[in-house]
């Protein structure tokens, strides 16, 4: 006859083993993180997204994107050696791109409008880093851009494939998480060990 308190006991671990599996499926989330340069909040709200356009010898950014006062994408990360070019779409009125800070020298001169107008840059090893830019005419509107040149930059753990609006989680805490994951999953296999072979669980008078 199975004694109560081992069912219950089972019943316990059963219910411990699934809180277990939901902290590992959260580390696990984590460990998932992928890695984007760190624009230190200059591109925060900012539309155009981000693409990490690494291993391509020429790069596109439109200028005058979606509301007409955007850059897209407005981040990117390459490597040196690359070409990126900046194509007016002719929406939003006439644009420019200026530096903001950096080590590139961006600067397309005067804003104009027509669509087909094109800036070129070559990004050198000499533009390692992060070169943040912006269109004078529409600065305060939000129309900022940025690239990120080399793998010796900032980046920033991002979740869910990448997704600039999901929450960025340190690297510190992905390490917590997983380590204590791999804690709780030692500690609940001993308890089943000892459950199933071991001790005893008569009631005693």
């Amino acid at each position: 006859m199975t004694d109560g308190n081992v069912d219950m006991s089972r019943r316990a671990f059963l219910g411990a083993a699934a809180g277990g599996a939901a902290v590992a499926a959260t580390s696990g989330t984590a460990a998932a993180q992928t890695e984007e340069p760190d624009f230190g909040g200059y591109l925060d709200g900012v539309n155009g997204g981000y693409e990490d356009l690494r291993g391509q010898s020429e790069v596109t950014i439109k200028v005058g994107a979606g509301d007409g006062l955007s850059f897209s994408p407005a981040g990117v990360w390459i490597d040196p050696g690359t070409t990126v070019t900046w194509e007016w779409t002719g929406e939003g009125g006439a644009h420019n791109i200026k530096m903001e800070e950096g080590p590139a020298s961006l600067d397309s001169g005067a804003p104009v409008k027509e669509a087909g107008t094109t800036y070129e840059y070559t990004f050198e090893e000499g533009d390692a880093g992060i070169s943040k830019y912006y269109c004078s005419p529409h600065q305060t509107l939000g129309m900022l851009g940025a690239v990120a040149v080399g793998g010796d930059v900032a980046t920033v753990e991002v979740g869910g494939g990448g997704g600039a609006n999901l929450p960025r989680v340190p690297g510190s805490a992905k390490a917590l998480g997983v380590a204590t994951s791999f804690a709780m999953v030692a500690t609940l296999g001993l308890a089943y060990f000892f459950m199933k072979y071991g001790g005893d669980y008569d009631i005693q008078d």
